[in-house]
């Protein structure tokens, strides 16, 4: 299925299409590792914690940044 099919379809048929993917993805046993540039990422992020130097902000502030 190409992205052109789908932009045809309803809104109600996208969703079904991806929650079929998900639920596909949710209990396939395929061994998956994570790329190594998002490990990176999260251990940047503990250390941060970690040292307490990370910066933490609420949902509305988050929105309120337009980062989102």
């Amino acid at each position: 299925m190409m992205i052109k099919e789908i932009k045809q379809m309803d809104i109600i048929k996208r969703i079904q299409l991806m929650e079929a993917l998900w639920d596909s993805l949710l209990y396939d046993e395929t061994d998956f590792q994570a790329p190594e540039w998002h490990k990176n990422i999260l251990s940047e992020r503990k250390r941060k914690i970690d040292e307490g130097k990370a910066e933490f902000v609420s949902i509305k502030e988050l929105k309120a940044s337009k980062s989102i």
